[in-house]
């Protein structure tokens, strides 16, 4: 089940699907509820099929509450000369996002309390939010800002708030075994290109290949609004979390800075040794904080599921960042392509990564009267047969091998088709579930005799 390579026209044309994906989502105008996150699930849903959830406002969720759902029309601000000097259809980011609706007159000075500028960027929108407020405001750029004259401004902001629901999406590929991979991502920005149209759209091809064949796992995609939307999902899925057995958050996946995981509460997941391992140096590894998108609910105590986080520049880490300059011109076909090459890694050592009970574990079994090593002894064992021997002395039903991988030195694709053709020739075998978590005397009792093969 290796990623298949492929030629560099193909590479660039797997970067150039993402991009144009990415920039069809880009330009509507999403929230934490409403429309907009309708239309972004209607278009992921045209290549996979997600099923769509509409939970309804005033949901208790936790500590939370699912607001009233928001919508919006048109806003502007309006001079003197009939000028739309703050014009949301000119971009969506102009307006403070969840806005109440509002007709008014305001002075300048009276208007200056609402309008917010990013001094130190002077061509840049930046992007504000007031969810759980009532509240109203405009974004603009600074050298706008220093333009408007004195006097009366028309304000009109056609949105509103009103009894609906949050929606997300979630797709679930059944594998041959009930143990779940969970992927997140969130989808309640508006018009920014890294934070976060590269998440969806790199987590939407990830859909479509692993939908391809038959996998050991199973895999849950869900494309959801941020905080609001992981809580909702964690709460109406708290009696299926026990199968989650990785999980992985992806976000800001088209920026040109290196790829950065974000490590579990646990700091000891098997995802964290994974996705360091498929990083091999080209990516950063950081610890974990309660602090960034919906790993942080995924991670709360109450649940602690296995839950990373994978991006490129981390959130609030890049100048663009939570502006109007993280556009279509921030993001990469190159840096799209490499980071859903990276999730496709990712997927192939969860879905290989297995342990291993050695069922000759007394001394080492003969491997030449079973084909597995070379006639002639004498010398040091090739690469292969370093690789069995290393997976023979491991395999007590504890050790993965990625463990052996980053014990020995030697690649997991080597180790890994060494334990294959172990396992062929009858010396190794799969321990049954309960053996990881009942540990070492549980894997003895396997050698003793239990040798049917079960999921692990």
């Amino acid at each position: 089940m290796d990623v298949e390579a492929s030629s560099p026209a193909a590479a660039t044309s797997a970067g150039r699907s993402l991009y144009e994906f990415a920039a069809r989502l880009y330009p509507i105008c999403r929230s934490i509820t409403g429309a907009g996150v309708r239309e972004t699930l209607a278009l992921i849903r045209a290549r996979v099929p997600l099923v769509v959830h509409e939970v309804p406002s005033g949901t208790r969720v936790f500590d939370w509450e699912i607001p009233l759902e928001w919508n919006v029309e048109d806003a502007a601000v309006i001079d003197a000369d009939g000028r739309r000097v703050i014009d949301f259809q000119a971009h969506n980011l102009h307006l403070v996002g969840y806005s109440e609706p509002v007709q008014t007159s305001l002075s300048l000075g009276e208007l200056s309390a609402r309008l917010h500028v990013l001094p130190e960027h002077p061509d840049w929108i930046p992007y504000r939010t007031s969810y759980y407020r009532r509240d109203w405001g405009f974004c603009m750029r600074a050298r706008d800002r220093l333009a408007l004259r004195a006097g009366r401004y028309c304000i009109e902001v056609k949105s509103s708030l009103a009894p609906g629901s949050l929606t997300y999406g979630e797709l679930l590929i059944a594998g041959r075994t009930r143990a779940e991979v969970l992927f997140f991502t969130h989808v309640c920005h508006p018009s920014l290109a890294n934070d976060n149209t590269s998440g969806m759209a790199v987590m939407t091809a990830l859909a479509e290949w692993i939908a391809r064949e038959p996998r050991r796992f199973t895999y849950r995609f869900v494309f959801a609004p941020g905080t609001i939307g992981s809580l909702t999902w964690l709460k109406r899925n708290e009696s299926r979390l026990s199968r989650v057995r990785h999980a992985l958050v992806l976000a800001l996946l088209g920026d040109p800075g290196a790829l950065t995981y974000k490590r579990s509460r646990r700091d000891t997941s098997e995802i964290d040794a994974i996705v360091a391992y498929a990083l091999a140096g080209d990516g950063a590894v950081i610890p974990f904080s309660p602090y960034g998108y919906d790993e942080r609910q995924l991670c709360s105590p109450g649940f602690d599921l296995p839950a990373g986080r994978l991006t490129r520049s981390v959130n609030g880490a890049y100048p663009q960042y939570h502006t109007s300059a993280d556009d279509l011109s921030l993001i990469t076909p190159a840096a799209l392509q490499g980071s859903f090459e990276t999730c496709q890694r990712i997927v192939e050592l969860i879905e290989t990564n297995q342990r291993y009970v050695n069922l000759k574990p007394k001394g080492e079994p003969r491997l030449g009267p079973r084909g597995l090593y070379r006639a002639l002894g004498g010398s040091e064992p090739a690469t292969h047969e370093y690789a069995m021997l290393w997976v023979l002395n491991q395999s007590d039903g504890t050790h993965s091998l990625l463990d052996i991988a980053r014990r020995s030195g030697l690649p997991f694709a080597v180790l890994r088709e060494a334990a294959r053709a172990l396992e062929a020739a009858g010396l190794l075998a799969s321990p049954p579930a309960r053996s990881a978590a009942a540990g070492r005397g549980a894997a003895r009792r396997t050698l003793a005799g239990k040798t049917r093969r079960e999921s692990s």
